[in-house]
């Protein structure tokens, strides 16, 4: 045996990488228009994604009617964005995703659980503290969970950040969820936190501006000391008063190093961003719809990725330079054609970055009509597409009616995994797809062919 396991390694060792690795997603060939409508209700919304390439399956891991017949009333649907527990023991062994709905809670798939009917269990109850519209998810750097409103009116109580601090360990509705209100109230959708710890936000809005929180604890351990204090800042690049301008920015500060919000706009003890920044000391630089957003770091450089819907566009934020610009629009060549995308690429909204520091780009649109996801290829990862061979391709199209895919992520535990959510079909039945890249035929054979060879060598020895 011991004989076998050395034999294997070297086999491991010999097989050239191409070979040994399984496909990659960044591996297919565009596809060239969307996919068709589901009938309603049919068993293929189990599996409803086209997919680019054969190398590429998909499976149901999760479904909404599934959790609501074994815990009625558990899941009020709209399925949105995904993240894992990225730190601890288990990192990477569960996903967490809130409802968007009028009675939102918080949900976790159990990655290592082979029983679909136990895996999923909603971890805050739809409706606690009158939670509405949940979006953002993103996992903390000290080992919690935030998710946040996208919802938003003239003094409103909404628009909240919370924390779930105990997001592996709670059972059925006991996740112990806090209102973070040093942070300020907007619609929010996309959180990132990039390397010093700072926490970007946006506000989901045609004039929407884009967001920082700097905490007086960045390297804090727990959740009441990182929100204890800190600094909330609008981006604005020139005056603030163009929209949608690119080039150098700035970082305009409406709440002091204590927490202490400028410009009297409050509601229940937490700022309105988005009216304390439209005053004229605060003005940020405003967007259209600016909705997900993650960060790459790629040659020694991070960038943050923002999908704006109402404009078509994808910008990249240099944070070592200080310079956002346009990465991808309607002008960005689409790969399968050698023209531009045009409407081809509509209303943007979710942002996903592969293994490989790839971006995806995930559109808010109808399920069997026009809702895809289109792979960046950026080939030197200089935070645009404007090099020969760069574009956009088609990578996957959902055939789902009355859906949008959303929440993309790719593991970041296992190379050959991602998931998606189908959000609001209009059978009601929302799920999560497992999305896998199997190695290409012959790969194995090749592999065993090499063991079978040593082990022959072996033996004749």
């Amino acid at each position: 045996m011991k004989n076998m396991i050395r034999t294997a390694a070297l086999v491991s060792a010999l097989i050239p990488a191409g070979l040994s690795q399984a496909q990659s997603f960044s591996n297919f060939t565009p596809l060239p228009a969307s996919a068709g409508p589901i009938p309603v209700g049919d068993p293929l919304e189990a599996t409803p994604i086209t997919l680019s390439s054969p190398f590429f399956t998909q499976e149901s891991i999760a479904n909404r009617n599934n959790q609501n017949l074994l815990v009625p009333g558990s899941s009020s649907g709209a399925w949105d964005m995904i993240d894992t527990n990225r730190t601890g023991p288990d990192a990477g062994r569960y996903l967490f995703m809130p409802f968007e709905t009028s009675t939102a809670g918080v949900q976790r798939i159990d990655l290592q659980d082979p029983n679909y009917d136990t895996r999923t269990v909603t971890i805050v109850a739809p409706g606690t503290q009158s939670f509405v519209a949940g979006d953002a998810s993103r996992w903390t750097p000290w080992g919690t969970y935030l998710t946040a409103e996208e919802s938003w009116g003239t003094n409103s109580t909404k628009g909240r950040l919370f924390e779930v601090t105990n997001p592996v360990t709670a059972v059925a509705n006991g996740g112990t969820m806090i209102h973070r209100s040093t942070v300020a109230r907007i619609s929010h959708e996309g959180l990132a936190f990039d390397a010093a710890k700072n926490l970007y936000y946006i506000d989901e809005l045609n004039g929407g501006s884009l967001y920082k929180f700097t905490s007086d604890n960045p390297n804090a351990t727990n959740g009441n000391d990182f929100f204890a204090a800190g600094t909330n800042s609008v981006l604005r690049v020139g005056d603030g008063n163009t929209p949608n301008a690119v080039g150098a920015y700035q970082w305009i500060d409406f709440s002091d190093e204590n927490g202490v919000f400028a410009g009297g706009v409050t509601t229940d003890g937490s700022a309105d961003g988005r009216l304390t920044t439209n005053l004229p000391a605060y003005k940020g630089t405003d967007y259209q719809r600016p909705e997900d957003m993650d960060i790459q770091v790629k040659n020694g450089v991070e960038r943050l990725y923002i999908a704006t819907t109402t404009t078509n566009e994808v910008y990249a934020l240099n944070l070592q330079t200080n310079e956002i610009s346009v990465f991808a629009n309607q002008n960005t060549l689409d790969l399968a054609t050698g023209l531009p995308v045009g409407s081809g690429l509509l209303s943007p909204d979710n942002i996903a970055i592969d293994n490989d520091g790839n971006i995806y780009i995930i559109e808010d649109r109808n399920g069997g009509v026009d809702n895809d996801i289109w792979f960046a290829k950026d080939l030197n990862f200089d935070g645009d597409l404007l090099d020969a061979g760069e574009g956009l391709a088609r990578w996957a199209t959902n055939g789902t009616q009355g859906s949008e895919f959303t929440g993309l992520y790719f593991d970041l535990f296992d190379s050959t995994k991602a998931y998606v959510n189908i959000q609001h079909p209009s059978s009601g039945d929302d799920r999560t797809i497992m999305i896998t890249v199997v190695p290409e035929p012959g790969t194995f054979a090749l592999a065993g062919l090499g063991l079978l060879t040593l082990v022959r060598r072996r033996r004749q020895s």
